[in-house]
């Protein structure tokens, strides 16, 4: 079963679907997926791994074409994340959205689970257009909501993470403390390289 709910629904028998299924979790799946899929050959394993710490139900198996697929669509939607203004990222999604997705659509999955939003043709879309329909849906909704771009890629030059910026504190350049804390130790040591002797 492959989700990409949007709402919070209040029904849920394991107590924490609309947690796990939030606009921003969905958003956080995606920056994941983008990371695990750029790889020049992702393990299908590591992949599913993914999937699973982010709220798919399992077993996930994967074959080695399901994740070439949804590498492609990792790779669109590293355009998002590139967009430096809300304009610039509403246009990449637009263009995503006119392109590879199907019409807005509600499933249960069968009841599995509470009714929730989906782009992808039907519940057993291949990966590929699940991971590109459930994201593009996912980040419209934080474009929609902040008026901002959803996310960016690390500013460090030695990571090209990405990483969803829509949440509490400052706004963030680094995907991770360990980018930002790399970061600023090269540049303390370049600016106390270049001090002249006193």
């Amino acid at each position: 079963m492959r989700y990409s709910a949007l709402v919070h629904p209040s029904n849920d028998a394991d107590g924490d679907w609309s947690t796990r299924h939030s606009v921003l979790a969905m958003a956080r799946r995606t920056a994941a997926l983008v990371n695990a899929l750029a790889e020049d050959q992702p393990d299908p394993d590591h992949v599913a791994e993914v999937l699973l710490a982010h709220g798919e139900k399992g077993p996930v198996v994967l074959t080695s074409r399901e994740v070439a697929q949804m590498r492609e669509a990792a790779a669109r939607l590293r355009e998002v994340f590139a967009a430096e203004h809300a304009d610039e990222a509403a246009t990449v999604l637009n263009r995503l959205l006119g392109e590879h997705t199907g019409p807005l659509r509600l499933t249960s999955h069968g009841g599995g689970t509470p009714w929730h939003p989906h782009l992808d043709r039907d519940d057993d879309a291949p990966w590929g257009e699940w991971l590109l329909a459930s994201s593009c849906l996912s980040l419209a909704v934080l474009v929609w909501d902040r008026q901002l771009p959803p996310g960016r890629i690390c500013a460090s030059p030695v990571c090209r993470n990405v990483f969803i910026t829509q949440g509490p504190g400052p706004e963030r350049r680094y995907c991770s403390r360990r980018c930002a804390t790399r970061e600023r130790v090269a540049a303390h040591r370049r600016a106390r390289s270049t001090e002249s002797p006193g």
